[in-house]
């Protein structure tokens, strides 16, 4: 667990179409590498204040923004009507995955030469197959979790609470054993239930969908980590997704982990401490500076 509290700067910067997109940095002293996550759909990036202090404490510098839509930059979009959040605005889901490219820029000029990992989880790593289809080359390892293959047959793009919701009332039981997390999402003013194709629309909602790309630009290791109970998309899917990547893709160092019991989101889970530290212990193996 952490022993020193970093503290959480907000920052800002506006992307191609005039939106300001908020983002949170929690620094640490001689960082060793930039973890930019990327958080999941009704989401924002000040749920992984945990997730990010743990990184801090392992040398990591954390750079997080709340995505298009979504928390502070959403209320920013939506002139503070949340009943408006989850809706992408001007660009649409390619605007997304743009502002993430440029998010990537943002941190390569405040720490030039500093390796960056790219830490997606759930629709955040679902825009992020898209951003390393045509800019991996930018990161030196790349980490989803709570991620599926993304095709019709291997996404859940139904009620993802369907199989536990006989374990409590908050529609929110497939996040997390511990039940607190679930009264946490609810209670959040920033999170919110999030139907994907009622918020973006059919083309957008189809742009969810995709492959990784034949021979990718560079070779970096990849690192999947799901829950077995995470209903997105679950073992199967993962694991396709990650032959695809070694197959289409060309990536040599691919693993998946799956967590026994686990659901959607494994940083929140009551496994969490084993879950932190597998991160860390992957990334020390496998970011050359780490080592």
């Amino acid at each position: 667990m952490p022993t020193f509290t970093a503290m959480r700067d907000e920052h800002e910067f506006v992307d191609a179409q005039g939106v300001t997109i908020y983002y949170y940095v929690w620094n640490a002293a001689k960082p060793k590498a930039i973890v930019q996550l990327a958080h999941g759909l009704g989401d924002h990036a000040a749920r992984y204040e945990d997730l990010a202090q743990v990184l801090v404490n392992q040398g990591y510098t954390v750079y997080a923004d709340d995505h298009r839509g979504h928390g502070r930059t959403g209320l920013a979009q939506h002139d503070g009507d949340r009943s408006k959040l989850g809706r992408l605005g001007d660009g649409g889901h390619r605007a997304a995955v743009a502002d993430l490219h440029q998010f990537t820029g943002v941190i390569q000029k405040d720490h030039p030469g500093v390796p960056i990992v790219y830490l997606g989880h759930s629709w955040g790593s679902l825009l992020g197959q898209d951003l390393i289809n045509e800019h991996i080359a930018d990161f030196a390892a790349v980490v989803f979790t709570g991620t599926a293959y993304r095709s019709p047959r291997h996404m859940n793009a139904g009620d993802l609470n369907k199989t536990h919701k006989s374990l409590g009332d908050t529609g929110f039981e497939w996040l997390s054993r511990d039940a607190s997390v679930a009264q946490g999402f609810v209670d959040d003013d920033l999170t919110f239930y999030a139907d994907a194709l009622k918020l973006f629309g059919v083309r957008d909602g189809l742009r969810l969908f995709g492959k990784p790309k034949r021979r990718l630009a560079a070779d970096v290791p990849l690192l999947i980590m799901i829950g077995e109970e995470d209903p997105l998309g679950g073992e199967r899917s993962v694991r396709t997704l990650a032959e695809s990547y070694i197959r289409r893709g060309g990536l040599t160092h691919v693993e998946v982990v799956v967590y026994a019991g686990a659901r959607h989101e494994i940083f929140n889970e009551t496994n969490r401490v084993e879950v932190y530290a597998d991160l860390v212990e992957w990334l020390e193996a496998h970011l050359p500076s780490a080592s």
